[in-house]
């Protein structure tokens, strides 16, 4: 046998062998746990709030996935405000935040859209489809280039997923109480607002939008338990 040979036999062997595929050395290991920050454990909270309002939309619980969304969403925005707070923040906490906001608001946006506003399953697949896609684009690409700024003010580029799904909430309550609204209208709205997630628009940060916010949750929070409780 020539040497050549015997070698890659030899190669060969240790490729198969399994113990050639674990880490050994446990400066290549990440402790997940040890890993997570305090703001990251509140984004999960986060995701709890919102896999549950998932589970509520698909019982037919419109109005109780609601207030689990808006109680997902203040918990997304507190793991921030702590962050900042702490001095915690990091390049791994950002991965997990964008990570759960897929799911705090597209996956549950495309939902709510589906279950109780989509006149058909076509329409559900493309209107979901675009929140998905737009709104994982628009993280990814903020992941990449971070806020932007201008004579000192940080905006984001394109506006937010947070206002994708405040579009799809409002249409959800426009089909409730305005006779012409209807799923079509609802559909052609939130895909026109899809592609303005990953445009060159100025989404400022500002303590009034953060305001705005505050106000709009609150009277969606309002809605669904009027609506709830029959007081609508």
């Amino acid at each position: 046998m020539t040497e050549e040979l015997r070698e890659a036999i030899q190669g060969a062997k240790r490729r198969l062998d399994p113990a050639s595929r674990r880490v050994t050395e446990a400066a290549e290991r990440t402790n997940i746990v040890t890993t997570l920050s305090g703001a990251d454990y509140i984004s999960l909270g986060a995701l709890f709030a919102a896999w549950a309002s998932a589970l509520l939309l698909l019982r037919g619980e419109a109005n109780w996935a609601i207030l689990s969304m808006l109680a997902a969403f203040g918990l997304d925005k507190a793991d921030g405000w702590y962050a900042r707070r702490t001095g915690t923040g990091s390049p791994f906490g950002r991965q997990v935040d964008s990570f759960i906001d897929v799911f705090v608001y597209l996956v549950t946006a495309a939902l709510l859209y589906h279950v109780f506003v989509a006149p058909n399953v076509l329409a559900s697949l493309v209107v979901g489809f675009a929140v998905i896609a737009f709104g994982g684009l628009r993280l990814i690409r903020h992941n990449s280039e971070g806020f932007g700024t201008d004579q000192g003010a940080s905006y984001y580029h394109g506006t937010t997923v947070v206002h994708t799904n405040l579009v799809v909430v409002a249409n959800y309550f426009l089909t409730l109480f305005v006779g012409p609204w209807n799923g079509w209208v609802a559909g052609l709205l939130t895909l026109a607002v899809c592609p303005l997630m990953v445009s060159n628009y100025k989404s400022y940060k500002t303590d009034i939008g953060h305001g705005l916010a505050a106000c709009l949750g609150g009277a969606a929070a309002l809605l669904a338990l009027a609506l709830e409780f029959g007081f609508l």
